[in-house]
């Protein structure tokens, strides 16, 4: 159909806009580009009729469809200036959405169509011929290499001029950037060779292709050839690649023969795959012809062949194969992009891809390029504005104006979109607005964007395209058609560049044209406006577009990530300045868009309450700065992490002004870091003025020069910070000179940090040199740059003219300087300049000591003149360490010589410098000069050569605290060389030198000239070649060298002859104490005693505590000790040994150590030792020994009778003590776990009863058996043991305990034994020298049966010393037990029968008296506690002769729970001479409170009763107060601690009308009304023979405490008065301090925790003055402070024994005349203090307290310091049993300080170290020095800093260390015998 008569009526209306259209032929021309984007508009395709040309554009958009044709309609309309008459009938005609008319057609239109395809798919090579002939081969290729030629040079100019025609921007389309580029900013990041070490950065136009050498880099040879061009959005990136396109087609890049773009977007929309030819051809200008051998020569020639892939972030994938099976085969366009970077696609070519920073796919190769692209720096800002107001000068001026005045509308302008946005909106505004109010209307990018559309009408346009935008967000979709947009809002945003078109090719001729919005931050900005102006969206579901993105993450099908900058524009347009905008746009009320508004601010500040890392919190910086709301800026600035760090996020200059802006609502300071992090080159600028960093930190090879000379622009402004730090750059010298002459304007900085910045020697001078300007500098680090050694020596000039320099430390890796502190002025203090003009720093020391450390250095011999000559001229030196050069022997010696005159404190370094053996004696021989040495190491194997000087004592005393000391302190109590010695000492070591004995007689020469004898302590030559000769040569020659403290001679091949020649100098050298052998591990160390040299002969040395003169020993405190281990020992050795020995002087300990010890050589042994008289301890350990063995020790009593102690384990581990002739006592023999048998026993003891006394016979662990057991009582009585008999773990059984039952009554002097035949399996019998009265024996386990109770019940009644006898466990039942009790009769005496058995807690009361009243005599005590499954019974003898009526009705059955059953009386006449009833955890039920009452009734001679801890209901109460009250003979009552409420203590306290014999009285517990304590202050006005009263948890107030104190007037007897735990008060307390002085008796008061304060306190230590009988004072848990202490102290008697002051506010004042006082207590058994500050008050504890028992400091903060005098202290307490220390601050100092005391605390149970700051180094100290203590049983390590694999390891060593939460007590370790001086103590 003709396009003319397309309607009826139309043809005047399409001349009409012929007619129109052909006036505006450019604009129609950009149109049809617009809409047609794929169309031809060349010269060939124009006509030079202007109304055919018009008809033919007409025809092209009529082709495009119906929404086309509508779309270009109302463009025509809105754009150009139609007459109504027009207008009208255009829109109603073809204008209309719902038209459906039809389109304008014309029979003659051109149409484009792309050209068929001559090879489709699988292109084909042309054929090759098979002929083999060279110059056929040749002729061939040459005919190959002409018609490839042939055929590609069309299509090449065909690219070139499509290429030039798509992106030539004489004409842009609408919608695309403006006709002028400003070139980007380009920094490269890696590079795939080394590139120079200048910043790469293309800073300029790329006008030739020199110019973008970095973009395509030629040093990648023909391997694959890719470069990431990486920028965040809006940096240019598309822009970028048009540009090179129009470069490319307009000639400039003369490398490439071709050049293809493709942008994801659009290779998103291809579904198929295909294959590369097709990607190449059918995106973009076909071939004409043979596209199959354009193909073939596009890859011959692919090095001239550049492929630009746009958006990579924007690409659909999934991780593609590595490999490719078929390059050839159809596949998706993103595998075909990852086989090009892979170069299995086109080897060779060149790829360019352009991406947002994040992660990228893996297909890129490791060496791809990578060049970041940056926004615009000022200059560009301003050449853009510039370029864009061209022709428009006033505008121009104008915008410079604003945009160089306001500092946010320039940060937006960094980034190039928003520029333009910023220009378009200035183009709009300026001509309206005010200078300079213009950038007040732009301070966001939001109401950028605002600005942008607000002109823009009709709104309806705007707000459909705005959901379409969101809808596009939401569907991950960026390109449009022409479907998918109205043609109404398709030419609003045509008309308004809102919207861009393109070209979509979906296959060989299809095409479509895609629409785009002009940048995708638009599209993010219109989806906002949807959400807030939308009435479908409610402020929850709007909350939930608050999501912060930390990276860019794969991008998938399912969804493209597009919603990365929808909460920034949501925040911005959440601000009140866009609420009138939005109130305009919205279809609903002004309300619902501010609900929303505050919904975001309300889901921005919970999010400012997270930790959220950097990418994350760096989005929420750009939120908050859009919303302009200063709270939700100061909650975000205060929760800001400090240091706030940032690890490879791509940082921009608008990046850097958000954080900025965020800071400046901070109050404290903060610490940037940059880490790894390409950050843009100016950005440092948006830092100026930000006065709240404090540290700042860039570390990046990113950074070079131009980033140092934005940094500097920005320094001198930051006038709060104090630390810098620019490492791993790429400055040059012209950017430091930048960066230094801006330091120069920061004299606040403290630490500066340079280093790995591959700086020069020039620029580390430079730096140096500016150091005068920098006064408060503490820290200069210039490491991991390139010094020379000439320069070194120039910089150590510098520092040694330098006085504020602390330390220079130099080396390959580090340069680093240090300075003292900086001490201000009083005038800086007050904020004035000094007046001097300099600053002031402090000095450490009158010295001005510094440090100097340069290690590998590569310093030669001739540095070393230099240097010294340097080093002299200035202050003392505090360290020097030249290890690691090369100053050999020559250097070495001159540094040794020059050493004394540097004034070296502590330490010269020379190690690693090539010393040889020559060169140790010339170091040897300087050292004559240097009188400060203490210490001087020479290794040639490790190389190693420190010499180390003595310091002074003031500056020992400030490192006292130091971890040096502390180390060297714990050294000490291991029992090595000691490694802190003293002042005047000095150490020389030699190892490892490969000395030889011909080597001595010299090497003794140098040490006798060079150190000066008298200092020399501690020679170390181990580690050498001496052999047997070279120790015999030494041994002559250690005369010479004067008194030693320590010789080493370890690991130097010396044998067993080297043993004599050292014992020989032991028994000569005065100077040697101890010898330390092994033979195998070649362990040879001669050491002294380790006293101080000025020490007096008569003084005692350090391990000589002053508890020896307290204890009164004679022997001395240091023995000489030998120690010889790892050694064979035959009878010849041994005889040989012990004659060089009988010349030492002594006392002597011999330890030895053997594989193997045979019959003859232990007789060799013993007979040696008993005839040393100055020997006092010989030990034999891990030597196997023969069975026959314990014979010849027990022997070993008779032989000699110095003997005192033989100790035999496992026949392994011997030990023979030794005691002088003057000390007495009894012997210890013990053989445990030696495997004795039955037979042993009768020779063993034969042996025994020739001593005159054995104290311990310790037989544990032996075999034993019954057998054995019965031979021995056969011998015990031949044995005179006076101690212990142990024979545990012999497999003793049953037989065995009633054998003993049997048998102890023939023991004389047998007092206790204790059988276990449980899982513990003990069996112990005690002796005494003394008959005792009566006998003790406890059987535990032992499971009795009916037949052996007759017999045990016969034993017991033919044992009438037995007084006691204890059943646990044995298995007896309730008529076992009356079995038992009816069969034992005795003459006369008493037996006390105890049974601990499950069934007693249910049996109840009845069914126990009912038991215990079977006895066949008069029961006196009944002792019943059902929660610990305990009766107690005991028994009094003989008994009365019985009727036979009698007989039979205690035989017959009882019923007890019937009182009034008859038979009552009968089994009360057991009880009639009942003296004690004690009840302790029962259940009384009102029946058995009832047969209470009626036996309480016939118990005439009941003289104690005991209630406690027990359930009584009040109707029980009843019942038992009407029992107690008729007995009034009661001498003592005890009711506490049982749950009763204030009407059962009522009724108790009735009971105690007229006991006025009551001496003891208990009421624990028991909550006291007025009406009871009056009752019984009523009942004590009678108690005239009271001795005990205690009231404790009585309820008892000051108005009680006054009546009570009344009652007491009268109770002169009164010892014991306890009233803790009430609420006596001030004025209760004043009351009571008035009568105490009445009670003449009183021995023990208890008022803790009652209130007390400082005014009654001082009234009760009066009144406790005057109590001269006072032995327990227990104040604790009252706040008396340190006053009432003090005057406590001046009363305290001397009868003390129990002081508790625990919790009283005490200092270390207050303690001191308290501990002063108890000096003249010597009584004292029991001190708390715990709960008060003591901390160093504890000097008085030193003075000792022979009888203490306890000493409780829990939580009292006492330290390592105060722990020494406290341990001292110990030493004075040999009674100690628990010491309770948990809680503090001790550490390993203080554990050592314990494990030294510990072996001389023999009777010490428990040590609580629990919660303070030991490691597990004192631990294992700790566990050393227990193991020399048996008795101890734990010692509590629970909650200090000891990993719990080391606890455990430790608690396995030793299993009594305790490191578990709840107290598990260990049992002691087989007990070993006990020395008799020990027990004497």
């Amino acid at each position: 159909m003709d396009l003319l008569n397309l309607q009826l009526g139309t043809s005047n209306l399409f001349s009409s806009v012929v007619t129109l259209l052909g006036k505006h032929a450019e604009w129609l021309n950009a149109k049809v580009k617009f809409f047609v984007p794929h169309v031809d508009l060349g010269p060939r395709n124009e006509s030079p009729d202007p109304a055919q040309h018009v008809v033919r554009q007409l025809s092209r958009l009529s082709a495009q469809g119906l929404d086309t044709w509508q779309a270009f309609v109302h463009c025509v309309c809105m754009e150009l200036d139609v007459p109504l008459e027009l207008e009208v009938p255009l829109l109603s005609t073809w204008g209309h959405e719902d038209n459906q008319g039809g389109i304008p057609h014309h029979h003659g239109s051109l149409e484009e169509s792309c050209p068929e395809s001559q090879c489709r798919h699988g292109l084909k090579r042309p054929h090759q011929s098979c002929e083999s002939s060279p110059r056929r081969k040749k002729q061939y290729k040459e005919q190959q290499l002409g018609e490839h030629q042939e055929f590609a040079r069309p299509y090449l100019q065909l690219l070139r001029t499509s290429t030039q025609q798509h992106y030539d921007n004489e004409h842009p389309r609408p919608g695309q950037p403006l006709s002028f580029h400003v070139a980007p900013i380009l920094q490269q990041s890696r590079v795939p060779a080394p590139l120079d070490t200048q910043e790469q950065a293309i800073m300029g136009d790329l006008v030739a292709e020199d110019g973008i050498r970095d973009l395509f880099h030629t040093s990648s040879g023909k391997g694959r050839r890719v470069t990431v061009v990486l920028g965040k959005a809006g940096m240019g990136k598309t822009t970028l690649a048009h540009w090179l396109c129009r470069k490319w087609a307009g000639g400039q890049l003369e490398r490439f023969e071709a050049l293809f773009l493709f942008e994801f977007r659009q290779l998103n929309q291809i579904s198929g795959p295909l294959t590369l030819p097709q990607l190449l051809f059918d995106q973009g200008p076909r071939p004409e012809s043979r596209a199959d051998i354009v193909f073939q020569y596009l890859q011959e020639h692919a090095s001239r062949v550049l492929l630009i892939f746009d958006g990579l972030d924007e690409a659909l994938w999934t991780c593609p194969p590595r490999k490719m099976e078929d390059p050839d085969a159809p596949l998706p366009a993103f595998t075909l992009f990852s086989g090009l970077c892979n170069g299995t696609l086109l080897p060779g070519c060149w790829v360019m891809a352009t991406s947002r920073p994040g992660k990228l796919p893996e297909c890129l190769p490791v060496e791809a390029a990578r060049v970041h692209m940056w926004g615009f720096d000022r200059p560009r800002v301003e050449e853009y504005v510039g370029r864009f107001f061209r022709g428009q000068p006033l505008l121009q001026a104008a915008a410079m104006e604003e945009v160089r005045a306001d500092g946010r509308l320039w940060s937006m302008c960094a980034v190039p979109a928003l520029c333009q946005v910023a220009c378009k909106c200035l183009h709009h505004l300026l001509p309206d607005v005010p200078p300079g109010q213009a950038a007040t209307l732009l301070p966001t990018i939001t109401q950028l964007f605002v600005q942008r559309v607000r002109p823009l009408s009709p709104h309806k346009f705007l707000l459909g395209l705005s959901e379409v935008a969101l809808q596009g967000l939401q569907a991950g979709k960026v390109v449009f058609l022409a479907g998918d947009i109205s043609p109404s809002m398709l030419a609003f945003g045509a008309t308004h560049s809102l919207l861009t078109s393109f070209s979509v090719r979906t296959g060989p001729r299809g095409h479509q044209t895609g629409y785009a919005f002009a940048h995708l931050s638009l599209q993010e900005f219109l989806a906002a406006l949807q959400l807030m102006v939308s009435p479908q969206v409610d402020k929850d579901s709007l909350s939930g577009y608050i999501t912060l993105h930390s990276h860019w993450t794969l991008r998938t099908n399912a969804s493209l990530g597009l919603l990365d900058h929808l909460p920034t524009f949501l925040a911005g347009l959440a601000s009140s300045a866009c609420r009138p905008f939005l109130g305009s746009l919205a279809q609903q009320g002004g309300e619902a868009v501010a609900a929303k508004q505050t919904a975001v601010v309300q889901t921005l500040m919970k999010l400012t309450t997270r930790r959220l890392r950097a990418p994350k919190f760096m989005q929420l910086c750009h939120c908050v700065g859009e919303t302009q709301e200063p709270e939700l800026a100061r909650l975000a600035a205060q929760n800001l992490p400090c240091p706030l760090a940032f690890h490879n996020l791509p940082l921009t200059y608008t990046d850097l002004a958000a954080l900025a802006n965020i800071l400046s609502y901070r109050d404290a300071p903060i610490h940037l870091d940059f880490e790894g992090c390409p950050l843009e080159p100016h950005c440092p600028e948006a830092l100026v003025g930000c006065e709240q960093v404090e540290h700042l930190s860039f570390q990046s090879r990113k950074c070079g020069d131009s980033f140092a000379e934005a940094l500097s622009r920005s320094l001198p402004k930051m006038k709060g910070l104090r630390k810098l730090g620019f490492t791993g750059s790429r400055i040059t010298p012209k950017g430091l000179g930048h960066l230094l002459e801006a330091l120069a304007l920061c004299p606040q900085l403290e630490e500066l940090s340079l280093q790995n910045n591959h700086l020069k020697d020039r620029e580390v001078l430079d730096v140096v040199r500016l150091l005068p300007g920098l006064p408060r500098l503490q820290r200069l680090d210039l490491s991991r740059n390139i010094i020379s050694e000439s320069s070194l020596l120039s910089l150590i000039k510098v520092v040694v003219m330098c006085p504020a320099i602390r330390m220079l430390q130099a080396g390959p890796e580090a340069l680093i300087l240090l300075f003292s502190p900086f001490l201000e002025t009083p005038a800086e203090l007050h904020g004035a300049p000094d007046p001097r003009g300099n600053a002031s720093r402090k000095e450490e020391a009158p010295s001005g000591s510094w440090t100097l450390r340069l290690p590998q250095c590569q310093l030669q011999v001739h540095h070393v003149e230099t240097l010294s000559t340097l080093l002299r001229g200035g202050p003392c030196l505090e360290e020097v360490d030249l290890s690691g050069n090369q100053l050999e022997d020559e250097g070495c010696r001159l540094m040794a010589e020059a050493a004394s005159q540097l004034h070296i404190i502590r330490k010269l370094d020379l190690s690693d410098n090539g010393l040889s053996l020559h060169g140790v004696h010339s170091v040897l021989g300087v050292l004559h000069t240097c009188w400060t040495l203490s210490d001087l190491h020479i290794s040639l194997l490790h190389k190693r050569t420190v010499l180390t000087f003595a310091r002074d004592p003031e500056e020992k005393e400030e490192e006292e605290a130091g971890s040096q000391q502390r180390a060297a302190f714990l050294d000490t109590f291991i029992p090595h060389i000691p490694s802190e010695l003293p002042q005047s000492s000095r150490r020389i070591r030699l190892t490892h030198c490969g000395f030889q004995a011909k080597h001595l007689v010299q090497l003794c020469k140098a040490l006798a000239g060079s150190c000066h004898l008298s200092c020399l302590y501690h020679l170390d030559l181990s580690d050498n070649a001496l052999g047997d000769e070279g120790a015999g040569i030494l041994a002559q020659l250690l005369p010479c060298l004067g008194t030693l403290q320590s010789l080493n001679l370890s690991r130097n091949g010396l044998s067993l002859d080297a043993v004599f020649t050292l014992a020989r100098a032991f028994s000569t050298l005065e100077w040697v104490f101890h010898v330390d052998i092994s033979v195998k591990s070649q362990r040879f160390l001669l050491r002294g005693d380790r006293r101080p040299r000025d020490a007096l002969p008569g003084e005692p040395g350090p391990e000589c505590p002053a508890r020896a003169q307290f204890l009164g020993l004679r022997q001395p405190c240091s023995p000489r000790t030998f120690r010889l281990r790892e050694c064979q020992l035959e009878p010849s050795s041994l005889t040989c040994l012990f004659s060089i020995l009988e010349k030492c002087s002594g006392p002597l300990e011999v330890e030895l150590s053997s594989e193997l010890l045979s019959d003859p050589s232990l007789e060799t042994l013993l007979d040696c030792s008993i005839r040393l008289p100055q020997l006092s301890l010989l030990q034999l350990s891990h030597t196997e020994l023969a069975p026959r063995s314990p014979l010849l020790l027990a022997n070993v009593f008779r032989l000699c009778p110095r003997v005192q102690k033989v100790e035999l384990r496992s026949l392994r581990h011997m030990s023979l003590h030794f005691k002088f002739l003057e000390e007495e006592g009894g012997v210890n023999c013990g053989f445990l776990s030696c495997g004795l048998l039955p037979e042993h026993v009768e020779p063993l003891c034969s042996l025994l009863s020739k001593c005159e006394d054995v104290s311990q016979l310790i037989l544990s662990g032996n075999l034993l058996g019954d057998e054995g057991f019965k031979r021995l009582l056969e011998c015990l009585p031949r044995v005179p043991i006076s101690g212990v008999l142990d024979l545990s773990h012999n497999n003793l059984s049953l037989e065995s305990a009633l054998l003993l039952v049997e048998t102890l009554p023939s023991c004389l002097h047998a007092r206790e034994a204790l059988v276990n035949l449980g899982s513990e399996h003990s069996f112990r019998i005690y002796f005494s020298r003394q008959e005792g009265a009566g006998k003790v024996l406890r059987l535990t386990g032992c499971s009795l049966q009916p037949e052996h109770v007759p017999r045990l019940a016969g034993g017991l009644s033919q044992a009438p010393q037995l007084a006691e006898l204890t059943l646990t466990r044995c298995g007896l039942d309730p008529k076992q037990l009356t079995v038992l009790l009816s069969l034992v009769r005795r003459p006369a005496g008493l037996l006390c029968l105890q049974v601990e058995e499950p069934w007693i807690r249910r049996a109840g009361l009845s069914t126990l008296l009912r038991a215990s009243a079977q006895a066949s005599d008069n029961v006196t005590k009944v002792s019943i506690s059902e929660t610990q499954q305990q009766l107690c019974v005991q028994l009094e003898f003989p008994c009365r002769a019985d009727t036979p009526d009698a007989v039979a009705l205690r035989l017959a059955p009882c019923d007890f729970g019937n009182p009034s059953s008859p038979l009552v009386r009968v089994p009360m006449e057991t009880y009639a001479r009942l003296q004690q009833l004690s009840l302790s955890q029962v259940n009384l039920s009102d029946v058995n409170s009832l047969l209470l009452q009626n036996f309480l009734l016939s118990l005439s001679e009941l003289k104690t009763f005991r209630l406690t801890s027990s359930y009584v209901s009040i109707k029980g109460l009843t019942h038992l107060a009407s029992g107690l009250s008729h007995c009034r003979d009661l001498e003592e009552l005890d009711l506490s601690n049982n749950p009763f409420g204030e009407e059962a203590g009522q009724e108790l306290v009735k009971t105690l009308a007229g006991k006025c014999r009551l001496k003891r009285l208990d009421l624990s517990n028991l909550p006291l009304g007025s009406w009871s304590l009056d009752t019984l202050i009523k009942g004590l006005r009678h108690m005239v023979l009271l001795k005990s009263l205690t009231l404790s948890r009585n309820c008892i107030n000051d108005v009680g405490c006054r009546n009570l104190a009344e009652a007491l007037r009268g109770a002169t007897s009164l010892e014991d008065l306890d009233l803790s735990h009430n609420r006596i008060g001030e004025a209760g307390t004043q009351h009571l301090a008035a009568v105490l002085p009445e009670l003449p008796q009183l021995r023990a008061i208890d008022l803790s925790a009652n209130g007390i304060g400082p005014v009654g306190g001082r009234q009760l230590a009066e009144s406790l003055s005057l109590c001269r009988n006072l032995e327990e004072l227990r104040l604790g848990n009252n706040a008396l402070e340190d006053p009432t202490v003090c005057m406590l102290a001046r009363g305290l008697p001397q009868h003390l024994r129990v002081l508790c002051l625990s919790s009283s506010c005490l200092s270390p004042e207050g303690v001191l005349p308290l501990g002063q006082a108890l000096g003249g207590c010597p009584h004292m058994e029991e001190i708390s203090l715990a709960e008060n500050t003591l901390g160093q008050g504890l000097a008085w504890f030193s003075k000792g307290f022979p009888l203490l028992r306890q000493i409780d400091l829990i939580s009292c903060e006492i330290d390592n310091q105060a722990a020494k005098p406290l341990a001292a202290g110990f030493l004075l307490c040999p009674a100690l049993e628990e010491i309770l220390l948990s809680w503090n601050l001790l550490g390993d100092q203080a554990a050592a300080e314990l494990a030294c005391v510990l072996p001389s605390l023999g009777r010490l149970k428990r040590v609580d170290l629990e919660r303070n700051q030991i490691t597990a180094c004192g631990a294992r100290l700790l566990a050393k020095g227990l193991a020399r203590v048996p008795g101890t049983q734990v010692i509590r390590l629970w909650s200090n800093p000891i990993p719990p694999t080391m606890a455990q390891h430790l608690q396995s060593q030793e299993p009594r260390l305790d490191f578990a939460f709840f107290e598990d007590r260990p049992r002691a370790p087989s007990q070993p015998l006990q020395d008799p001086r020990d027990a004497a103590k």
